[in-house]
């Protein structure tokens, strides 16, 4: 279990900046969710920690690993994940054939093994098939695993989503708005999803979410960003009464 920690991370484009001196600490095992208003930073900060910005400034450390210039590639291999807002998925490919393709950094063998297919090859393919068909059932895509990911509904590509991420086995996960544009009932389900991958599989989340119903209900922690800094931070009943949080979302009279 390791800790991710974030120092006085600013990030700048051109004068603006994105974020100022954001520090975040992110607990292993518990859910962490970090919200804000609409352009507050989330995504942001979500895209430093997976490597797809880099800080201007500050540092990002995953246990005794600085990640703060750190590329996607090697944040994936060290147990980080992250299911994207707008689906990052293969709309021509089965569900199936998006999730084995997922785990292609596990696939550590030579062209030699790979052309007459035993041994070291065999027993790798096997491994990932092996942990793609848990990823499948865990998140219950049994009926559309042979189906191309571009016909099903907005709903289960979302699922699939998440499954991608989970598919590279990460001890920290995480998800960038997984239940925006679903309904009710998908809503419950991927929720039920995220407290088990706590539960049952020890992972830590770290949640960017604007239903705040679910953020109150299922986290531990709450960071609240508003204009690239942290206004707020704490327990749920703490963000909740914090002044600056309810003038963040609703204005002050």
């Amino acid at each position: 279990m390791t800790q991710l920690i974030v120092s006085e991370a600013t990030l700048t484009f051109g004068g603006l900046n994105a974020l100022t001196k954001v520090d975040v600490t992110i607990e292993p095992g518990i859910i962490t969710s970090i919200i804000g208003p609409n352009g507050a930073g989330k995504t942001s900060l979500l895209n430093c920690i997976s490597g797809f910005y880099h800080p201007t400034s500050g540092r990002i450390r995953y246990g005794q690993r600085n990640l703060t210039h750190a590329s996607p590639h090697q944040i994936s291999t060290i147990g980080i994940a992250r299911a994207f807002q707008n689906l990052e998925l293969f709309r021509g490919l089965s569900v199936l054939d998006n999730l084995l393709l997922a785990r292609h950094q596990n696939l550590d063998y030579s062209i030699f093994h790979a052309v007459i297919y035993c041994g070291k090859a065999a027993r790798i393919e096997a491994e990932n098939r092996a942990y793609v068909e848990k990823v499948i059932d865990f998140m219950e895509l049994e009926p559309y695993r042979k189906k191309m990911v571009g016909n099903l509904s907005y709903g289960v590509q979302k699922r699939v989503e998440v499954a991608r991420a989970l598919t590279l086995a990460p001890n920290l996960l995480l998800l960038d708005e997984p239940m925006a544009g679903m309904n009710i009932e998908e809503k419950e389900d991927i929720v039920r999803f995220i407290l088990d991958l706590k539960k049952e599989w020890g992972i830590t989340v770290v949640l960017v979410e604007h239903d705040l119903g679910v953020v109150m209900d299922i986290s531990d922690r709450i960071y609240v960003l508003d204009f690239g800094e942290v206004i707020g931070s704490g327990t749920p009943q703490e963000v909740a009464a914090n002044p600056k949080v309810i003038e963040a979302y609703i204005g002050e009279e």
